[in-house]
């Protein structure tokens, strides 16, 4: 296979794990995985991103917490989010949510069905690890921009180890919980997991 084919591959496969196996996956490729992700181009070779990863217990007890955090759902996050998706773009938007609540038997229409699958991005879809995205708010958004490019890198480079992954913006809504449980100083922006 070559390599533009390869990359097709992984870009073809790729999709976002809403329900993940208990498995741990060994820190060896973790860090595999994050030193493939992080040789993305970067604005002025800045590479903002930070991670914080969680394994074991930690991942249950930040879900737990998170879940009853996020019960309340009072949105802050740390970049404003889109107010308003126009055109082609709320088109988009409509049509992953209604492939993803048709892919769980949710009926068109069905509030209470959708609110609960919305907190299983809160739940991390039981995933073994979360990996807490962040990136310095003096780099506004080119900062958010070069994370966003690393985050991508992440998700093929998991792929390509067999290892499904998801980026949640979910978890950036609850931004001020999150930085108090990890003790993520006030200078880095929460952007996803």
């Amino acid at each position: 296979m070559n390599k533009i084919n390869s990359l097709d591959f992984l870009l073809e496969k790729r999709f976002s794990c809403r329900a993940f196996l208990p498995e741990k996956v060994s820190k060896k490729i973790i860090e595999k995985i994050v030193s493939s992700a992080q040789k993305v181009p970067s604005w002025c070779n800045a590479q903002p991103w930070k991670l914080l990863i969680t394994a074991g217990a930690k991942t249950d007890h930040f879900r737990n917490a998170l879940f009853d955090a996020a019960s309340n759902f009072q949105p802050a996050p740390d970049l404003e989010w889109p107010t308003n998706y126009s055109g082609v773009y709320g088109e988009r938007r409509r049509t992953c949510g209604y492939q993803l609540y048709d892919a769980v038997g949710i009926k068109k229409g069905d509030r209470t069905a959708s609110l609960a699958q919305m907190m299983e991005n809160y739940r991390l879809f039981g995933a073994p690890h979360v990996a807490i995205v962040t990136s310095p708010s003096e780099l506004g958004t080119y900062g958010a921009m070069d994370t966003g490019g690393f985050v991508t890198a992440f998700c093929l480079a998991a792929q390509a180890y067999g290892i499904a992954s998801i980026p949640q913006a979910a978890i950036a809504a609850q931004a001020p919980f999150v930085r108090t449980f990890f003790k993520i100083s006030d200078d880095q922006n929460i952007l996803c997991a």
